[in-house]
């Protein structure tokens, strides 16, 4: 309960994309909000996205819309982030995370909701 296993972080030139995945344990994956943050050095940690495997909406901090989207696969237990037109100001350690229970909707982006967390990936974007 509450493993969560990152990948897909890397480089890529401003413009680029990359995309991220959460692979969750099954119960955790079912039962909570799950949440991509990051860290940048220097930098308090920020929600970037969150979504409910259970239904269908979702939640992004203002400096990602339309550029990132969170996405889940029921049968992989798997969330993912899709991050185009990457910004140098993304790069950052980023986390998936889980908050266990699922208290209000849409899922919140402030870290201390969340109970669960994977061990982090780098995202570096170069100009």
């Amino acid at each position: 309960q509450g493993q969560l296993v990152e990948s897909g972080g890397g480089s890529a030139q401003a413009g680029g994309s990359l995309r991220l995945s959460c692979s969750a344990a099954r119960y955790t994956y079912t039962s909570s909000c799950i949440g991509w943050f990051r860290q940048a050095p220097g930098k308090e940690r920020e929600g970037v996205a969150s979504i409910y495997p259970g239904a269908d909406g979702t939640n992004y901090h203002d400096s990602v819309k339309g550029r990132f989207t969170i996405s889940k696969d029921d049968d992989k237990n798997t969330v993912y982030l899709q991050m185009n037109s990457l910004k140098p100001e993304d790069t950052a350690v980023y986390y998936c995370a889980a908050t266990g229970v699922v208290e209000t909707l849409p899922c919140a982006l402030q870290s201390d909701r969340y109970e669960y967390w994977g061990q982090g990936t780098q995202v570096t974007v170069s100009s």
